[in-house]
C-alpha cells in the first residue's frame, strides 16, 4: 500500500512540475501591452489632430470662398464685410467640397 502511495505522489509531483513550468511568467505577462497602448494612444491622438485640423480648414475655406464670391458684403456700407454673416454663411453645399478645394488648391491665386 505504501508503494502505491509513493508512485501516486511521484506522478502528482511530475504533473505539478509540468503545470508550474507551463504557467506564464507573471513578470513578463503584461510587458507588451504597455507598448501596444502607447501605439494606439499615439494613433488616436494623431487621428484627433487630423480631424480637428480638417474642421478648422473647412471653416477657413468656407469664409474664404464667401469673401471671394462677395456673399457677405454689408448692405449699408458696400465696402465693408458683414461679420455676422461671415460666421454663419454656407458658401458651398457640402463641407467636403470645402475640404476638397482646400486640399487641392494650395496656391494663393484662384
Amino acid at each position: 500500500m505504501k508503494k502505491i502511495s509513493e508512485e501516486r505522489e511521484a506522478a502528482e509531483g511530475k504533473v505539478m512540475k509540468i503545470y508550474k513550468e507551463s504557467s506564464p511568467a507573471i513578470e513578463n505577462l503584461f510587458e507588451w501591452a504597455y507598448i501596444n497602448h502607447v501605439a494606439w494612444s499615439a494613433a488616436l491622438l494623431l487621428l484627433a489632430v487630423v480631424v480637428w485640423l480638417s474642421v478648422v480648414l473647412i471653416g477657413v475655406e468656407n469664409q474664404r470662398h464667401a469673401l471671394a464670391t462677395k456673399q457677405c458684403q454689408d448692405k449699408v456700407f458696400t465696402t465693408e464685410i458683414d461679420k455676422k454673416c461671415l460666421r454663419t454663411v454656407q458658401s458651398r453645399e457640402h463641407w467636403w467640397q470645402h475640404l476638397q478645394y482646400a486640399l487641392t488648391h494650395s496656391g494663393g491665386d484662384d
